[in-house]
This record gives structure tokens, sequence and C-alpha cells, in this order.
């Protein structure tokens, strides 16, 4: 008879080669966790690139109304605004305020946009301010002719003072 500690059973080796049901429950705990993280993070990446195309979107828009301001010529047309349906099944309108600055052609133009969307309750609006240079759009010839000159006039000033300094 050979030592019994070093010899075991055929029903204790088998009992050690497999798992209990004990670690096959934790494992799959384990696994399903990893799985519902797994799974949440993905949605995260889906969701954000559905929020980050939806912005690039919207920027477009915008970008299309301003881009009809910068291109028209008549500045009555430029005055009444605008609206369309973009791309996106949205509603855009925008409109303008013109203000004439102290340089000849140049004018401050407040822009305002609202988009639309059937799906939000809220429009979203954006409004900017820029300086644009646009001779077709003078009302006053005679205004046009004194900015001119005034500018002539400090330039003529500027001059001046360099040449005795």
């Amino acid at each position: 008879d050979r030592s019994s500690g070093s010899q075991l059973s055929k029903s204790e080796s088998d009992r050690l080669l497999g798992f209990t049901l004990l670690e096959v429950l934790v494992a799959l705990t384990i696994f399903a966790m990893a799985a519902v993280m797994l799974g949440s993070s993905y949605l995260n990446v889906l969701n954000s690139y559905e929020v980050v195309s939806r912005g690039v979107q919207i920027n477009e828009d915008f970008a299309f109304a301003r881009q009809q301001v910068l291109n028209e010529p008549d500045r009555k047309k430029v005055e009444e605004g605008g609206e369309f349906e973009t791309a996106g099944a949205r509603r855009a309108k925008w409109n303008v305020e013109i203000e004439s600055t102290g340089v000849a052609d140049v004018f401050r133009v407040a822009f305002t946009c609202e988009l639309a969307d059937p799906n939000r309750p809220e429009p979203e609006r954006q409004v900017q301010t820029f300086l644009l240079l646009r001779p077709t759009w003078v009302i006053d010839p005679g205004e046009r002719g004194k900015l001119k000159e005034d500018a002539k006039t400090r330039i003529l000033e500027i001059q001046g003072k360099q040449k005795q300094r």
C-alpha cells in the first residue's frame, strides 16, 4: 500500500479537475459586467458621433445663410431677410441690420439666423456682427463722397505730421 496522502481516489481527482458552480457563476458575472460596460461605451461613442454630426450640419446651415448675405449685391434684398429649407429638414430664417461706418463703402452687419428643427422645441439661434465692404450698398452718394473726403484729409494730415518730424 502506497502512502494514502499522495494518491487520490478517482472521484477526488475528477472534482479537482473541474470548476465548482460558484467559480462558474463568478466568471459569468464578471463577463456580463464587462459586456455591459463595453456595450454602454459603444453607445456613448455612437451618441457622440451623432452630436458632432448634428453640430457640423447646423454650422453648415448657418454658413449657408451667412453666404447668402455676403453674395447679395442689392442692399434692399438683404434687408428683407430670407428663409429656406435646409438639407436636414430644418427651416432657416435669417435677417440683418445694416449700418454705415465711418469708412466709405464699409458697413457693419448684424446677422441673425434661426434654425427651427421639428425634433427640438427651441430653435438654434446664432448672432454675428461683421464688417463688410460693399460699394453697391451705398444709399446716399453724398455721404460716400464726404466719407472719402474725410479719409483723404486724415491721410494728408498724417503725412504732414510725418514730414515735420
